[in-house]
């Protein structure tokens, strides 16, 4: 079962004149009088960050950024605003100008060249004369910058002046992902999260290459999206959430910007629409959609499997058109996830009758289908990907007919419930979370292989991984955070990095050196004691 229990949930700006001493020498601003350079730090290694890269050469002269620095931009205007981005991190701490432009030399430097790097991959290059990061695609270099924040300093995150110095390390980082789908689940429908609130999570996973935003739109207790032709969908199916607070929904305003800005970062945002279970909500806005015309009332618990859609109406395919159709439209991504987990109330044959007519409306508007595991009891449409949430103690039986779909071409993406469920509480202490799937603490939610995980599956079928946050016990970004982090990090790296980097005891010390910048970005995390941390 994936969700069928829960537990009851629970700087100012340095003050004075900042002397900032470039490293050739530069002379200060102003008339202060000369100050001391900053004491020498040694640099990030170049291998010490997460995901753990493909391939690291270290050697040469470390780069440092300085008051003379700029970002040198070759390419597209889509070059130029990744250049801007990158430079919009560093000014606040740094107190530099760091202006983005296409002349001069040295400096940091952003292009696009062919290349054997793929769609994702980068190649990242520091010496004496500045870093220069290289890749075949926008995504490259956007996952590149990503690379070089975790290579300076954890200072480097605020938004105040910090005193530096600002030394990234000398050598090369090539570096490619393993899979193609990286990805995250938010639950917004047991409690509504805002867009600023997805935001903040947006930019927390493309620090860690994280490149689909699965987003759980619909379920039993909030439907979440505007749909114009059944407006009571999100305006009462959305008025609530777990434990009856007021609920919310997405204009379509609302998720168009979160598609927009998820874009910037390179993340695709991959809608889920739940049928034909969990699908209360829905029942309740609409009495046509039952199959006795009776509207039940509005559900604020947080059991499953009670709900269906009713499978012999044809007005159950004009909504299921409807909101597809007009979901499609808003998502320019290639997926659109229809659930089909944990319905219960719906017969083994409605089941198959329901997928089979459901997945070729997806097809109809440009959409792949993603469903969960279930699907794989219906017939999986070509190209379609079943999504893998069973524990270590599925049945064989459920297993196998998963490993059977995959041998026939279904894709998977594997989220193992008692390994990469976000919401799983870490021990029986820690306060949010639920424990159906058992206690997930950062070394098991790490110390597995996709490519090895599901028996009989082969690895070729897997398409990626992503880490799922359903939200009954989580009501605020502290409480996503503290869910997520550090375990969202070891997801991304399984996801992002070659199997041969796959070692716990040389990640744990990685993840551990991710603290100060989480602290530095006021990121709520759970300080597990499975992992050195460095003293506050």
């Amino acid at each position: 079962m994936r969700r069928n229990h829960s537990t009851t949930p629970r700087t100012a700006r340095i003050l004075g004149s900042l002397l900032l001493v470039a490293a050739a020498g530069v002379c200060a601003v102003g008339t202060a009088p000369a100050a001391p350079a900053a004491p020498a730090a040694t640099p990030t290694p170049l291998d010490r960050v997460v995901p753990a890269p493909t391939s690291v050469k270290p050697g040469g002269t470390p780069y440092r950024i300085t008051r003379a620095t700029g970002v040198r931009v070759e390419g597209s205007a889509e070059v130029r605003r990744i250049g801007a981005y990158l430079a919009g991190i560093l000014r606040p701490s740094t107190g530099y100008p760091l202006p983005v432009t296409d002349h001069g030399a040295g400096g940091i430097r952003l292009s696009l060249a062919p290349g054997d790097l793929g769609a994702e991959g980068y190649r990242l290059h520091s010496g004496a004369d500045g870093v220069t990061i290289t890749a075949s695609t926008p995504a490259g270099l956007f996952h590149g910058v990503q690379t070089l924040r975790q290579l300076l300093p954890a200072g480097v995150e605020r938004r105040t002046v910090q005193p530096g110095p600002w030394s990234v390390a000398g050598g090369t980082v090539e570096d490619r992902p393993r899979y193609a789908y990286r990805g995250a689940m938010l639950d917004v429908s047991r409690h509504f999260f805002t867009v600023a609130q997805v935001k903040r999570y947006i930019d927390q996973l493309a620090l860690y290459k994280v490149n689909e935003l699965h987003l759980h739109l619909s379920d039993d207790q909030g439907w979440r999206i505007a749909v114009d032709s059944w407006p009571r969908l999100a305006g009462y199916g959305g008025s609530t959430q777990v434990g009856g607070g007021r609920g919310g929904y997405f204009t379509k305003a609302d998720y168009r910007e979160i598609v927009r800005y998820a874009a910037s970062r390179y993340l695709e945002v991959v809608p889920e629409i739940d049928m034909p279970g969990h699908t209360n909500a829905a029942l309740a806005s609409y009495a046509r959609l039952n199959c006795d015309g009776v509207a039940p009332p509005l559900y604020t618990g947080t059991h499953v499997g009670f709900s269906s859609l009713c499978v012999p109406k044809k007005v159950t395919y004009d909504f299921v058109d409807d909101v597809i159709r007009e979901l499609a439209a808003l998502t320019p991504g290639r997926y659109l996830h229809i659930g089909g987990d944990e319905a219960h109330s719906t017969s083994h044959a409605d089941y198959v009758t329901f997928m089979d007519r459901v997945q070729p409306v997806a097809a109809k508007y440009g959409k792949t289908v993603i469903g969960w595991h279930q699907l794989t009891g219906a017939h999986p449409a070509k190209g379609a990907l079943a999504q893998y949430w069973g524990l270590d103690g599925t049945s064989a039986a459920e297993k196998a007919r998963v490993a059977e779909a995959a041998r026939k071409g279904t894709g998977l993406i594997l989220s193992p419930a008692d390994r990469v469920y976000l919401d799983m509480k870490y021990t029986k202490n820690t306060k949010l979370g639920l424990t159906w799937a058992g206690l997930v603490e950062v070394k098991r939610a790490y110390d597995w292989d996709p490519g090895a995980y599901l028996a009989g599956a082969p690895a070729s079928a897997v398409r990626g991984v992503e880490a799922p946050l359903w939200s009954e016990t989580l009501k605020t970004s502290a409480d996503i955070e503290y869910m997520a982090f550090p375990r969202l990090a070891g997801a991304a790296e399984l996801g992002w990095s070659p199997a041969s980097r796959h070692d716990w005891n040389a990640y744990k010390a990685r993840l551990a050196a991710q603290a100060p910048r989480w602290d530095a970005l006021g990121i709520h995390y759970y300080r597990s004691p499975q992992v050195p941390w460095p003293k506050r």
